[in-house]
């Protein structure tokens, strides 16, 4: 007869690795920081997967961007942008995000960012842009307040 001790211990083991990862990320979900870099993520994955409701979700009430861009230009501009490249891929080269030690309802992201959809770059570019995003803790969930970049 063959023993299944082994297949057991791995399995135990395997086990009490997925119950202690849970509870970290558990941990973490109050964390500030991780909750800031969830909310960034979270931004990429909603403008890959086009949709311009969740984009609109992360934006706070008094969302503005570069040019003067609020929340219904936004909304129009992901609409047109969506349209028209039916692939977008966001390509963070560097990304550093912060919580303000003084106010800590304020969160500050910088990165290099390279965009590029199906017919190529968006805008036709080869150099990353760089991004400044200023985030609001609201309600405990965190809301783009303010976009800017530079070419």
């Amino acid at each position: 007869m063959v023993s299944n001790t082994p297949f057991r211990a791995h399995r135990r083991a395997v086990l009490l690795t997925l119950v202690v990862s849970a509870a970290l990320a558990a941990c973490g979900k109050d964390d500030p920081q991780a909750k800031l870099e969830a909310a960034v993520k979270a931004l990429q994955a909603a403008i890959e997967a086009r949709d311009t409701g969740d984009v609109m979700d992360l934006l706070d009430e008094h969302f503005q961007g570069s040019g003067n861009l609020d929340r219904d230009g936004t909304r129009r501009m992901l609409t047109a942008t969506f349209l028209r490249f039916q692939n977008i891929k966001v390509i963070a080269m560097s990304s550093q995000a912060r919580v303000d030690a003084q106010t800590p309802t304020l969160g500050r992201v910088e990165a290099q960012v390279l965009v590029t959809g199906a017919q190529g770059l968006i805008p036709e570019r080869a150099e990353p842009y760089t991004v400044r995003m200023e985030w609001r803790l609201v309600g405990g969930d965190w809301k783009l307040g303010d976009l800017r970049w530079e070419e």
